[in-house]
């Protein structure tokens, strides 16, 4: 299916700055960065852009933390004196939003909704009640928190797309995913944006690695050397708990090969696709969520096994930490985030002021890859969240899901996903429906209806009372962001 609602596709707006560009002529644009001051997302940005011949122009940061931007401003100025760097980027300081997205062909928005204070509350607070989250950023009571902070920020950013920008195309990267997607759809319904997310790729990473260990030995052409690239898959279902029911590289069925892959793997997991141990990081783990999802239900779970726990009832991965750790991931701590970012902050001033050279290679997202398909440059299908207007069947529509979908000139089409297996539909619907329930209640600032959300959600074990104490010191946490909530 391809849908051609005016929110994905519109002939109107496709513009004259989009000519045919090769690295003789590269297309001059306008990129607006919400969050401009962040030394994750943003340096793979200006990493990605300085490789990509075809694309040149301007990038305006813009941050609550102005510093942080100027930094990366000087960062990527200095870039554009490098031999090594094809795409000739100027970065500015944008002094507010409007500054920042006047007439912008692309928006990019990814911030931190609140600070560590915030973060730390919604992570951990509910550990008080027995409750573990993994990551905290999505679903859970950490996650519901968070959008109530997020959505109140992307009304302001979705009032002034409207006004400043209305024809860009907004590209997402702030969690909750979803929400944070509802949210600018619901203030601007002829908005032009979609969420990229790259839970997906670690998936297709994976199942390249047992390609290559068991199909490379059975001597299918070109299996020794596979890529992430060469791994097609279908993709269905919501941000961070998304599954693939197909699998395929070239005309091989990887599902087969996948449940003898996960059989001899299953007890001791599997940690060769990223080449990182869980012991050593919070990021990484041993796969083993994710192939006991698969034991259970029969499809590949495709995002990571962090994300995943925290989607499933019942605590069955986030019991306890003893838990946690003996299906071989981690609990992030926030005083580790606190540490690192202290950590990114002087390796930025490192790179402004040249005692280190900042590193340029491909990062492995597709954020200018998907740029470069919106101009006209090619096209290109990968996993991408937008609203279901039928892409996926059984889920609400207006919700945001995420499938594959086609990047083409001025024009995104996602992809008939067709529907999840009952059993799992009945995991992926209520998070899809919880939607409504939390961008309603953020929008009215209307805190008893929040917590009908917080209290159905699925990894919520605690009492009805215990779960409206915990989720009133919740809110006191966040009271420099919610001063209006109040039980």
């Amino acid at each position: 299916m391809a849908s051609h609602d005016s929110r994905f596709f519109d002939s109107e707006n496709k513009k004259d700055v989009f000519p045919f560009a090769d690295n003789d002529n590269p297309l001059d644009l306008v990129i607006a960065y919400i969050g401009g001051g962040s030394r994750g997302w943003a340096w793979t940005l200006m990493s990605d852009l300085a490789l990509e011949g075809s694309l040149r122009g301007i990038v305006r940061l813009y941050d609550v933390d102005k510093k942080a931007a100027e930094t990366n401003a000087q960062i990527g100025n200095a870039l554009r004196e490098r031999d090594d760097v094809l795409g000739k980027w100027r970065y500015e300081i944008a002094e507010d939003l409007e500054s920042a997205l006047r007439d912008a062909d692309f928006v990019i928005i990814s911030i931190l909704p609140g600070t560590f204070a915030e973060m730390a509350s919604d992570v951990h607070s509910p550990e008080e009640y027995g409750i573990y989250q993994s990551v905290g950023d999505t679903t859970g009571p950490g996650g519901i928190l968070r959008a109530l902070r997020t959505i109140p920020m992307y009304e302001v950013i979705g009032r002034a797309i409207c006004e400043f920008c209305p024809k860009a195309w907004v590209v997402n990267y702030t969690n909750p995913m979803a929400l944070c997607l509802r949210a600018l759809y619901e203030i601007f319904p002829d908005i032009k944006a979609f969420g990229c997310c790259h839970e997906v790729f670690g998936t297709r990473k994976l199942l390249a690695a047992m390609v290559r260990e068991r199909l490379g030995s059975a001597g299918i052409p070109d299996s020794r050397d596979a890529t992430m690239q060469q791994i097609e898959v279908n993709v269905l279902g919501v941000n961070h708990f998304t599954w693939i029911d197909r699998a395929s590289f070239g005309t091989v069925d990887l599902i087969p090969h996948y449940r003898a892959f996960v059989d001899e793997h299953f007890e001791l997991g599997y940690e060769g696709a990223e080449g990182e141990s869980w012991l050593n990081s919070y990021f990484a783990s041993a796969e083993r969520v994710k192939f006991d999802l698969f034991r259970r239900y029969g499809l590949i779970a495709a995002a990571g096994d962090r994300h995943l726990a925290e989607f499933m009832p019942g605590r069955m991965y986030l019991r306890d930490p003893n838990t946690v750790r003996s299906w071989k991931f981690s609990l992030t701590p926030v005083s580790w985030r606190i540490e690192n970012a202290e950590r990114l902050r002087q390796k930025a001033a490192n790179y402004a002021e040249g005692r280190d050279r900042f590193e340029l290679k491909h990062s492995g997202e597709e954020g200018v890859k998907l740029i470069r398909a919106l101009c006209g440059l090619g096209s290109l299908v990968t996993n991408a969240n937008l609203p279901n207007h039928g892409q996926i069947k059984g889920l609400p529509l207006g919700a945001v899901v995420e499938t594959n979908a086609l990047f083409q000139r001025d024009c995104v089409q996602p992809v008939d996903a067709g529907r999840l297996p009952p059993q799992i539909e009945a995991l992926v619907a209520p998070h899809a429906i919880a939607q409504d329930i939390v961008l309603d209640a953020a929008l009215r600032r209307n805190a008893w209806a929040a917590f009908s959300a917080f209290l159905h959600d699925p990894l919520m074990t605690a009492t009805p009372l215990e779960a409206e104490a915990l989720f009133s010191s919740m809110l006191r946490a966040t009271a420099n962001f919610l001063p209006d909530y109040t039980l």
